[in-house]
C-alpha cells in the first residue's frame, strides 16, 4: 500500500506502468474502521467471507480486484 496526495503524484509515480486499485484516504479510514473496529470485542468472532465483502461492497469497492476469494 502506498499513500499519495493527489492523483497527478500517483501518475507521477507510476511512469509507465499501469495503476492497481486506488482509493481515497477516507474511503481506507472506512474500510478499515468497518473491518477492525470490534477486533478487540470480548465476544469477538472472525467475519465470514460474505461480511467483509459487503462492506467492500457498501464502500463502492467493486471489480475484480475487490473481489474476496
Amino acid at each position: 500500500m502506498n499513500l499519495f496526495r493527489s492523483e497527478e503524484h500517483v501518475d507521477r509515480w507510476l511512469g509507465d506502468r499501469k495503476p492497481g486499485a486506488t482509493i481515497p484516504v477516507t474511503t481506507l479510514s472506512e474500510l478499515a474502521r468497518d473491518w477492525w473496529s470490534d477486533r478487540l470485542a470480548p465476544g469477538w468472532r472472525p467475519h465470514t467471507r460474505d461480511h467483509n465483502q459487503a462492506v467492500l461492497d457498501r464502500l463502492g469497492l467493486t471489480g475484480d480486484f475487490w473481489r474476496l476469494p
